[in-house]
């Protein structure tokens, strides 16, 4: 179908050449190629649906982390404390008080004013509640003390091991279901709308550099504890 994207990618298309030609009768090709230096950051092109979706590929990388804490620490092998407090307080910021609010007020709403998706919102809704629930819990025992301690150190564990069963399949639902469907009961210059929101929202929290700069603190977590390097993850047989 001629989806919303689409319309959006190629309005925008028609609109740049359509400037651009007028540009080049004005000032000459000259002129031209200095006017038109990419000036867009790549972010400002970023759809609703795309920007959620490369949040969750966040996510993932720190639920990398969760499943190293988890190996080690059942193997009563250390894990920095530093590095599994700073994951969750990544969670906790970033991924539950930022990109989960993004879609509680302005996409789950939206499915049941639609009368869409409804059932899959209400689970999303009640895994958004479970997994504050389990952050606090790996935040509060994420110490030097918790991780020593047996008993704590397992409570830890356990909810480590429930906060990545959940959300593996939370977020999959989401990048397949929910945000596709987004494009189906919300017109373009609401969409177009929409990401002009997330893009402000997310640098009144994060700063100007935004998603960039939660990544590179995700990237400083991996290198402590040795997971930055990609090539590690290549089977050798």
């Amino acid at each position: 179908m001629g989806s919303s994207d689409e319309r959006l990618t190629s309005r925008r298309g028609f609109l740049t050449g359509a400037t651009l030609v007028a540009t080049s009768q004005l000032v000459g090709p000259g002129l031209l190629s200095a006017t038109t230096a990419p000036e867009d950051s790549e972010e400002a092109d970023v759809t609703p649906a795309e920007d959620l979706m490369r949040e969750h590929g966040a996510l993932n990388r720190l639920l990398l982390i969760y499943d190293e804490a988890v190996t080690r620490l059942e193997s009563k092998k250390d894990f920095p404390p530093d590095v599994l407090a700073g994951a969750a307080g990544i969670i906790r910021r970033f991924i539950e008080e930022y990109h989960e609010k993004l879609e509680e007020d302005h996409l789950f709403p939206r499915f049941e004013k639609a009368g869409k998706l409804t059932d899959l919102v209400g689970v999303l809704r009640q895994q958004h509640a479970a997994g504050r629930g389990l952050t606090r819990q790996i935040e509060s025992g994420a110490t030097a003390s918790g991780l020593r301690n047996p008993s704590d150190r397992s409570k830890t564990v356990r909810s480590l091991k429930l906060f990545i069963r959940m959300y593996r399949p939370h977020e999959a639902r989401e990048d397949t279901i929910l945000f596709p469907t987004l494009r189906q009961i919300i017109n373009l210059n609401d969409y177009e709308t929409l990401g002009d929101q997330f893009e402000a929202k997310e640098h009144e929290l994060f700063g100007q550099d935004g998603f960039e700069g939660v990544v590179g603190q995700i990237a400083d977590l991996e290198k402590k504890v040795g997971l930055y390097d990609l090539a590690r993850f290549t089977p050798t047989a």
